[in-house]
């Protein structure tokens, strides 16, 4: 893990809080990872950030779950990645994840939802997994 990903963690109370940038529930910090809020990775050298593992540039999300399924949301509702990208750079810049901001990320999931519950992908499988809706905080 890098050392951004530990520092945030540390900062942001995520062990004590036991949920990620997105409401994600999590066991152990292996299970998290750094992703790239403002500038794409893809970007990063292009903008002269090198790989972009900057702490304003970053969420702490859940691998398997919430970074998965946000790259899954990138491809497929780029205006539901926007306003999700939106509420975790504010918890970014706050340096806190709020309770508000969570809520708006869980709406936001829950519409996607909505709209895709029977979506599939190229191999049949539907996008959604189960775990993408089970593993969040509940409100």
């Amino acid at each position: 893990m890098r050392n951004v990903t530990k520092e945030m963690i540390k900062i942001y109370e995520i062990n004590k809080l036991g949920y990620d940038f997105m409401g994600y529930i999590f066991q152990r910090n292996k299970e998290l990872s750094f992703h790239h809020l403002v500038v794409p990775k893809r970007q990063c050298k292009e903008f002269g950030l090198g790989e972009g593992y900057l702490f304003w540039n970053g969420a702490v999300l859940k691998q398997s779950t919430s970074h998965a399924y946000l790259h899954i949301i990138e491809r497929i509702d780029r205006d539901a990645f926007i306003d999700i990208t939106d509420a975790m750079i504010d918890e970014n810049k706050r340096k806190k994840l709020e309770i508000r901001n969570l809520k708006r990320i869980r709406d936001i999931l829950l519409s996607f939802e909505r709209e895709h519950d029977h979506d599939k992908d190229r191999d049949g499988n539907y996008i959604i997994k189960r775990s993408f809706v089970n593993e969040r905080i509940k409100f």
